[in-house]
């Protein structure tokens, strides 16, 4: 049991046990590209999207259950109000009940947030063999597939407005985390202070500038994610 044990176990960056969980997330989103029209069918479907939904629900009960077993759980630091956390939960309505306008926070914020985290993983709770190793790199890997997923296999697309709902929908919920903060007296969204470890925030400023720095880069994120579909809008004379 010491996979679920109260204890983890040490982490280290760009090691085996951050480079091969990369590599095996890498790997599946190339299998589901080469797939991606056999996966269309109505039967694969609905495997697909009810398999990996039920999976992530019962990697999010079991973390709950780790907390409170071992009275990990505080509000201050267990709430799922972190970015990928809300991206997490989101993730598996969109598997159940598949909506474009989840879609697209999913494929900006989301694979954002998820892809930034799997590179710096500053919020992991343990190093290999632990439970929440694997609740961390399963979790954040099926943000990015399942946006993928429905981009490849359902026909979602992103627009130019897109983007800009996406910012305004972060900003909605910064100013929604911001007095959650000051109630709990946590770090949701990290917009208390930076994160301990590694991160991208390390290098955009001290607080509160590094909040600002930071809207300019999601906003160059997003471009960024949205430059593999100008060529086909501009193609198809879309102006969105």
């Amino acid at each position: 049991m010491d996979w679920f044990s109260e204890s983890g176990y040490p982490f280290a960056m760009f090691t085996a046990q951050h480079l091969i969980p990369l590599a095996v997330i890498v790997l599946l989103v190339l299998l589901l590209y080469r797939y991606r029209e056999p996966l269309g069918g109505d039967s694969w479907k609905k495997t697909i999207r009810v398999g990996l939904g039920i999976l992530l629900i019962l990697s999010e009960v079991l973390l709950y259950v780790w907390y409170l077993y071992y009275g990990q759980f505080s509000p201050e630091q267990s709430l799922p109000l972190q970015l990928c956390s809300i991206s997490y939960i989101l993730t598996i309505v969109m598997l159940f009940y598949p909506s474009y306008r989840l879609y697209e926070f999913l494929y900006f914020a989301g694979v954002g947030g998820a892809v930034q985290a799997l590179l710096t993983p500053a919020a992991i709770l343990s190093g290999f063999p632990h439970f929440t190793y694997f609740y961390f790199f399963i979790g954040h890997g099926a943000i990015v597939w399942v946006a993928l997923y429905m981009t490849w296999v359902y026909g979602y697309r992103p627009t130019w407005h897109s983007i800009w709902r996406t910012l305004l929908y972060l900003n909605v919920l910064l100013a929604v985390i911001v007095p959650v903060n000051w109630i709990t007296g946590g770090n949701y969204l990290f917009v208390a202070e930076k994160p301990s470890g590694d991160s991208l925030l390390n290098f955009l400023g001290p607080w509160p500038w590094y909040l600002v720095s930071l809207e300019g880069v999601a906003a160059v994120l997003f471009v960024i994610l949205y430059l593999p579909f100008i060529r086909r809008r501009a193609a198809t004379g879309s102006s969105k």
